[in-house]
């Protein structure tokens, strides 16, 4: 696994299970965001495995990197294995939003909603601790209703309050689909409602079914698995 990428799973996860979720302070400072904006922010990527929200998080406060990526990505999208590898070593991005080219449906979201990745980034940057409070908040939310479970793909488990996901298979990472309307339940902020950030590709070049494609533990309607993995930087 890159150094870079392992390093900031680490961390990631170390913050989640140092702070509990429902502790975090932000000190004296002023938020620039209010609790549930950054709920509304997160909630598209909340369910993400850990080591993708990580990276999202992170390259979300390069967005014009984002756009870079996503129109190289596009234009050399039969790169693959080491061929990919060696032509992103030629980049100056971010190694966060180098990471994202091996998630073609991430970094084309994001590309595509620049002004929720903008905000996301904002939010991050000036708010760690309330965006992985915010994380944690929804997994739960989405666990009591349960529309987070472990499943083929993914690991789901409780250590030290903070709820982790993790990929079935260390070596794939499924990113999940999901309608944040529903599997949170009901929402409790009418002044900042859940909207679906739809990823490019379950709309484009194939027909998208709203049925359950790969997890059935998962309600109908609720999340699914996307048809394409994609695979952690080695």
């Amino acid at each position: 696994m890159n150094k870079v990428f392992a390093r900031t799973l680490i961390w990631f996860i170390a913050l989640s299970l140092v702070v509990p979720a429902g502790v975090f302070a932000q000190g004296s400072l002023k938020p620039v965001f209010k609790q549930e904006e950054v709920e509304q922010l997160v909630a598209p990527i909340a369910l993400y495995p850990d080591d993708l929200v990580a990276q999202i998080l992170m390259a979300s406060t390069y967005p014009l990197e984002v756009v870079e990526a996503a129109r190289w990505q596009k234009a050399n999208s039969n790169l693959k294995g080491n061929q990919l590898t060696l032509a992103l070593e030629k980049q100056t991005w971010d190694p966060s939003v180098k990471s994202l080219v091996n998630f073609p449906s991430v970094l084309a979201m994001m590309n595509e909603k620049l002004d929720w990745t903008q905000k996301l980034g904002d939010a991050f940057l000036a708010q760690q601790k309330d965006v992985m409070n915010a994380v944690q908040k929804l997994r739960a939310k989405a666990q009591a209703q349960g529309n987070l479970k472990t499943t083929k793909e993914q690991k789901v488990v409780v250590q030290e309050q903070a709820i982790v996901i993790q990929p079935a298979n260390p070596q794939v990472i499924y990113v999940p689909a999901y309608n944040p309307t529903i599997v949170y339940g009901a929402w409790l902020y009418p002044a900042y409602p859940l909207t679906i950030i739809t990823r490019p590709d379950t709309w484009r070049g194939r027909p998208h079914s709203p049925l359950p494609l790969a997890w059935p533990s998962v309600p109908p309607g609720a999340m699914h698995g996307e048809d394409a993995t994609g695979t952690m930087e080695t």
